[in-house]
């Protein structure tokens, strides 16, 4: 069984083990407050994992605790891993960031934009580009979530069954079609908004490949790169080792609360969302975007291709904050940091929320995972843990000082 280890010592990649102890303790807090069930957490310089802390427990009613393999539901995790495989079929001609989506899927030819009113009254007008793979990408295509609650777009959204972003008992063609029947919020390619899109190129990828998106990735990406346990469910051998997820109480607790239905295989392939992995796995993917599309000889990508996607896309290199121009998008957390291709991407470290080197990249989930990498310290961090809060405990920017300042050259 693959398991993350720790390799060599802080003190010999530039780190500081007691702020990496402080770092423990303070999400250690968390734990011991309730507000967490358990977590994990690791730092890597230059591809060695120098720091491994696992603490409190992945199921606290059975009181079994976090394990290095354990296995994590890791959600919106899974959009660099969906656009990694989308940038391959890119290197081998099979689709261009240019292509209008509807040269794959051609239910969104004539796509509609919102113009104004809502409900019945809706005004829309037929759009003046197509949206293309690459506003997929960068989430600027115009699609939406249905969970926002605050555009007129979002309600049709859920109107129409997706407020889980998929149609119950639904699978993922199907699903991508309903996404096409609504209009889109903006013109493709002028704002940002988080959204759906990562379903859509997930429905991309199958049907350039011709494989399930399941398939695709166990075959061309899990496999290559030795990542045993990533996939979209679990197996019998697996089942003890995954993690319960928890959501948030009204009175800051924590309880038991329904995750992905990862037993036996999903109807609904979430390109988006849909991924169950470890610590092991996770640390296997950073190191290939880490090394430039390559790992223990394996290549999935060139070196120019990562380059690409850890580039900041937006509209004149705008930040999260000022072209989401949205309710959903306007927190400190999004100030100087753009998006490439499936991850975000620091473009002024003197204006985000915690200290981060310039080029960072990384993505995280909706059950309080994130991971990222500082290419400018040659850094790479996970944490894992299985939360859906009511509210943001403001973890991430703690974790990023934290991490920052442990690093001593």
């Amino acid at each position: 069984m693959a398991q993350l280890r720790q390799e060599v010592d802080p003190t010999e990649v530039g780190l500081d083990a007691k702020a990496l102890d402080r770092l423990d303790q303070h999400v250690a807090h968390y734990v011991d407050e309730g507000r967490l069930p358990g977590f994990l957490v690791a730092v890597a310089r230059g591809g060695r994992i120098a720091h491994l802390t696992t603490h409190g427990h992945r199921d606290l009613a059975a009181g079994l605790p976090v394990g290095s393999d354990t296995l994590w539901r890791i959600y919106s995790m899974t959009k660099p891993v969906t656009s990694v495989a989308a940038l391959m079929l890119m290197e081998e001609g099979r689709l261009s960031l240019d292509d209008p989506v509807a040269a794959h899927l051609p239910e969104f030819a004539d796509p509609r934009v919102y113009v104004g009113g809502s409900g019945e009254d809706m005004e829309t007008r037929p759009a003046g580009r197509p949206p293309l793979v690459r506003h997929l990408m960068t989430h600027t295509a115009g699609l939406t979530f249905a969970f926002y609650h605050c555009h007129p777009v979002d309600a049709l959204y859920r109107e129409a069954g997706l407020e889980s972003a998929v149609l119950p008992g639904s699978d993922l063609a199907t699903t991508v079609e309903a996404y096409a029947r609504l209009p889109l919020q903006f013109e493709p390619g002028t704002q940002w908004n988080y959204s759906v899109a990562t379903n859509v190129l997930g429905r991309i990828i199958e049907v350039a490949s011709g494989r399930p998106l399941d398939e695709f990735l166990a075959e061309r990406i899990f496999r290559p790169l030795g990542m045993p346990d990533a996939g979209f469910q679990v197996t019998d051998d697996q089942a003890g080792r995954l993690a319960e997820l928890y959501g948030g109480t009204d009175e800051g607790g924590i309880e038991p609360i329904p995750g992905l239905p990862l037993y036996g295989r999903p109807r609904f392939l979430s390109g988006s969302g849909g991924m169950v992995a470890t610590a092991y796995d996770i640390h296997r993917f950073m190191e290939l975007l880490r090394r430039g599309g390559e790992l223990d000889g394996t290549r999935l990508l060139k070196p120019e291709t990562v380059d690409l996607m850890t580039r900041n896309h937006l509209p004149d290199g705008a930040d999260l904050r000022t072209v989401g121009s949205r309710p959903a998008h306007d927190e400190p957390g999004n100030d100087g940091v753009g998006f490439g291709l499936g991850v975000s991407v620091v473009t002024d470290p003197a204006r985000t929320q915690a200290p981060s080197g310039l080029g960072t990249y990384g993505w995280s989930g909706v059950a309080t995972t994130t991971f990222w990498v500082d290419p400018s310290r040659d850094l790479t961090v996970q944490f894992l843990t299985q939360l859906r809060p009511r509210k943001s405990l403001k973890l991430y920017p703690d974790l990023k000082r934290l991490v920052h300042e442990a690093v001593t050259d």
